[in-house]
């Protein structure tokens, strides 16, 4: 799909996602039909999620922390996938620089990071170190719940 300006326009206005696609149609001068078209189309393709997300810091006993990896492999795109999936985590970016992935991983009370290490890392081979780096403050930080 190619995304221009309408989509893009679009998308912005997804940000409050309780907002009606009447309403962003009016916004933007389009027809309600081609709004709920794009957003169809951008699901479908796997572009857009219209998701509830949380500040992870103003549910209680909820911590989000950021890891970076370091593989002892060259297949960063394989093993992040396999990252992916594993409990807690929100995202994972195959990254250049000092680590070869960056996730984000949610924790709380039941669930923190000597349990990721042992029960979830673990599932994981080829991995040579972890850095962990806990979130004192976020800004703009919203994730889905996943846990």
């Amino acid at each position: 799909m190619k995304i221009d300006d309408t989509t893009i326009g679009i998308i912005k206005h997804l940000r409050d996602g309780r907002k009606s696609y009447k309403k962003i149609a009016e916004e933007l001068n389009l027809a309600e039909n081609t709004v709920r078209s794009r957003v169809r189309q951008l699901s479908r393709e796997g572009i857009l999620d219209i998701a509830g997300l949380v500040d992870a810091e103003a549910i209680p006993n909820h911590q989000p922390v950021i890891i970076g990896v370091k593989l002892k492999t060259t297949d960063m795109f394989n093993k992040g996938a396999e990252f992916s999936v594993l409990r807690g985590v929100v995202s994972v970016s195959v990254v250049t620089g000092r680590y070869d992935l960056i996730l984000v991983v949610l924790f709380k009370e039941d669930y923190g990071l000597e349990e990721f290490y042992t029960q979830e890392v673990v599932k994981v081979e080829d991995v040579q170190s972890l850095e962990t780096f806990v979130v004192c403050k976020g800004y703009n930080l919203k994730v889905p719940y996943i846990l």
